[in-house]
């Protein structure tokens, strides 16, 4: 049997680690908070850069799976990859040049998953009732209503959506982060305070 020393002492530096870097993870979430507020007050630009980002991303997959289609032409997937490659290409290039119109059609793709993921969801959890369905079913209701919401808004809702959701996911993130941080400061006080073995 394999001596567990090592990993608990590996485990430990690591944390110990973790415990020194507390002031990092604070500022990394401060940052992304305000980053998140920053994307909520100008959701509409948001929305635009998100698109556009999301255009370039799918114009740099294209062209890296373009290139390793013909790298790999010999292969008997060598359509179906090149095909795969064009489309994102096209896609991107599309997303890029014509933003507004990308947005609405992702806030419609978005809508339409709420809706049926709301509906899946909420008929799914009150069929089978299993423990604390409730929530899940509330859950189910609430995405179908967003999807619904964002459908009868269209085409506004498509303008400010996808940035207000990029900034509330920034939110979250950052409020964990600094929920992390603090903890790993507290853990550090409470070691630093705590009295050394004996021995040690």
């Amino acid at each position: 049997m394999s001596d567990p020393k090592p990993l608990v002492r590996s485990l430990g530096s690591g944390i110990e680690h973790l415990h020194r870097a507390w002031g990092w993870f604070v500022g990394l979430g401060v940052l992304l908070v305000v980053l998140g507020c920053l994307c909520i007050l100008g959701e509409v630009v948001t929305t635009l850069i998100t698109v556009i980002v999301l255009g370039w991303l799918l114009l740099f997959s294209g062209g890296m799976a373009l290139v390793h289609a013909f790298r790999t032409r010999t292969w008997s997937g060598f359509f179906l990859y090149l095909l795969s490659a064009v489309l994102r290409l096209v896609t991107g290039f599309l997303l890029i040049r014509y933003p507004l119109i990308g947005a609405l059609t992702l806030t419609l793709l978005l809508a339409s998953l709420f809706i049926v993921g709301g509906i899946f969801r909420a008929v799914g959890a009150a069929s089978l009732r299993f423990p604390n369905w409730g929530w899940t079913a509330a859950s189910g209701l609430i995405a179908l209503a967003l999807g619904v919401m964002l459908l009868a808004q269209l085409p506004a809702s498509s303008l400010w959506f996808l940035g207000l959701a990029v900034g509330i996911d920034l939110l979250f993130e950052g409020s964990g982060l600094i929920a992390l941080g603090t903890a790993l400061r507290s853990r550090a006080t409470a070691s630093l305070g705590a009295p050394r073995p004996a021995g040690a």
